[in-house]
């Protein structure tokens, strides 16, 4: 399976990407293609809801890495990883404007049968604060019709040493291995 693990940590070496590093290694451990792209460093405009993708040439007026890398490696994936640190109950801002920019190819990305993951960390250890988180997740996933393969909110994670230290990793390693 070919997997796109899509980090979106402003923290290269925090919490969520080192999860997401130990479901990378799982799932290369059972045999699977994985690429991780850093959402947070790259240069992903929001959508301007303008339709130009929709008429004409289809393609995106933004100029970006989103149109000119990375909506090709979303296509191409069997899987999506949506990896995040969980600021203010949500989605970061950076994996927030791609899932938005999913708009361009909506009715073509839903007819993929595309599988997904999510893997957020939290300072928070309660399952209270991943709600929102979930429910988007769930909701995203059920309009364009992937398939959840794994979710894993991994509360008490303040620190990298703590999510070290923590279930979550085996957790995480466990999820990609079992893929």
């Amino acid at each position: 399976m070919n997997i796109l693990v899509l980090k979106s940590s402003g923290h290269k070496n925090g919490s969520s990407n080192t999860l997401a590093d130990e479901f990378i290694k799982g799932a290369k451990e059972s045999g699977h293609s994985v690429t991780d792209y850093d959402v947070f460093n790259a240069d992903i405009k929001n959508c301007r809801g303008c339709d130009a993708c929709r008429r004409g040439s289809g393609k995106c007026v933004n100029n970006d890495d989103y149109e000119n890398e990375l909506k090709g490696m979303i296509k191409s994936a069997d899987m999506l990883v949506f990896v995040m640190p969980l600021y203010y109950y949500s989605w970061p801002a950076a994996l927030k404007t791609v899932v938005d920019r999913f708009y361009s190819f909506s009715s073509e990305l839903s007819s993929m049968g595309k599988k997904t993951v999510i893997i957020a960390a939290a300072w928070e250890n309660s399952t209270s604060a991943f709600e929102v988180t979930k429910a988007t997740y769930e909701k995203i996933g059920g309009y364009l019709n992937f398939k959840d393969c794994g979710m894993l909110f991994a509360g008490g994670c303040p620190t990298v040493d703590a999510t070290k230290s923590s279930k979550h990793m085996q957790m995480a390693y466990e999820m990609g291995r079992n893929l």
